[in-house]
């Protein structure tokens, strides 16, 4: 292993070692970070809660029910669930689960659970950590409650754990988690062909990530698009998150 003090800094903004071999930059402070662990977040316009069947699986059953078809469940692992007994069988073992580790979304205008994402492959030792399990109800999707949820996991794996990446990963076909994750500003990284088979099919896997250098411009968008100023009466924003990340990314 080269020391640390024989890295020194080439012209290309790369590092070379001793030998003159390209290396990536040196971390001397780095340390493991911490696990995550049940606890709940604050938003402006939802709170987060560790999945607590006994808690949250009714009414998670309930807006799910909402919707007038299954399809969001295709792309999940599990379900759809036919009633509310078996989403429970599923919600007590996945509240037992601390990788994943489950959340529910409690939308603070009703009080009620109305969807779950998880953090999950938790890798302390070289801080990253994925976002995943995302199953937003109809009454959830495309709202600022969604995108609240969203952004205190992200502020809450960069902040407050100290992890430098942050994955959303999905089926290649999932068109709109693809989307999702765009909006919300992952870079887009590639597909991973025949990673996984799920539910008697072949699944592709496109990955997507953040890393600890884009999160203080994405945190000013977030933060911006989040602000009650933004917020129109038809449920609309003046301004959309794309171009607030924009915005924050030319001045950071």
């Amino acid at each position: 292993m080269v020391p640390l003090h024989s890295c020194r800094k080439h012209a290309m903004s790369t590092f070379v070692n001793e030998l003159q071999q390209p290396i990536g930059a040196p971390l001397p402070a780095w340390t493991t970070r911490p696990r995550p662990e049940r606890i709940s977040l604050q938003g402006r316009y939802c709170r987060l809660e560790a999945l607590d069947a006994h808690r949250h699986a009714g009414d998670l059953y309930h807006a799910y029910a909402q919707a007038p078809d299954y399809r969001g469940w295709t792309y999940m692992v599990h379900g759809p669930y036919a009633d509310a007994a078996s989403y429970r069988v599923y919600a007590e073992q996945a509240a037992q689960s601390m990788d994943p580790l489950h959340f529910a979304v409690i939308d603070l205008r009703s009080g009620r659970a109305v969807g779950t994402l998880a953090l999950m492959r938790v890798d302390p030792a070289h801080g990253a950590i994925e976002v995943g399990h995302v199953m937003f109800s109809s009454s959830l999707q495309r709202t600022p409650v969604s995108t609240d949820a969203q952004f205190l996991l992200l502020r809450h794996a960069f902040e407050t754990l100290g992890y430098r990446r942050y994955e959303w990963k999905c089926d290649s076909l999932n068109a709109p988690s693809r989307q999702a994750a765009l909006r919300l500003g992952f870079q887009f990284e590639g597909v991973f062909r025949q990673a996984s088979v799920y539910k008697g099919r072949s699944r592709d896997t496109a990955w997507f990530s953040i890393i600890d250098s884009e999160w203080p411009a994405l945190r000013a968008a977030f933060l911006q698009w989040l602000a009650p100023d933004n917020m129109l009466a038809d449920g609309l924003q003046r301004q959309s998150l794309a171009a607030l990340r924009e915005r924050c990314r030319l001045s950071f």
